[in-house]
């Protein structure tokens, strides 16, 4: 049975099966990402461009089809709260991964964080020749 298109109704069910499927389809496309890209900092990136974007349409699908008022701030805060944690765990398993070498560096077209990592790593190992002169 095909959607009226004379009325509201039958536009707003149009809309929301359109926001469904293609919200589907790129998280579907995110789930794929993750098992088929060859390293770690390809996986991040599949994991949260797309499924970001994804789960704000499959949000505005539900807001239009729930066509009532008050769902809109509770879907506007659950979007919000992926906006807001999304980029920050993945800020922090690349770093992880970065440093705990998951990753394939001929892969990288420029690395700015090596330089960050290794003046870390060398105030670490004076701190620590520090600790061990002053304790005995």
């Amino acid at each position: 049975m095909s959607p009226d298109l004379t009325s509201v109704d039958g536009w707003i069910d149009v809309v929301s099966a359109v926001f469904m499927v293609v919200g589907a389809v790129m998280s579907l496309g995110a789930a794929i990402g993750l098992l088929r890209f060859p390293d770690l900092l390809s996986r991040m990136h599949a994991a949260t461009k797309p499924q970001v974007l994804g789960l704000f349409l499959l949000l505005a699908s539900i807001g239009l089809q729930m066509r009532t008022l008050w769902v809109w701030p509770v879907l506007v805060v659950a979007w919000i709260f992926q906006l807001l944690t999304v980029p920050v765990s993945a800020h922090m398993v690349g770093r992880a991964g970065y440093r705990t070498k998951h990753l394939h560096r001929e892969l990288l077209t420029s690395d700015e964080l090596d330089a960050v990592v290794q003046k870390a790593a060398a105030q670490a190992a004076r701190e620590g020749s520090e600790d061990d002169g002053s304790t005995r």
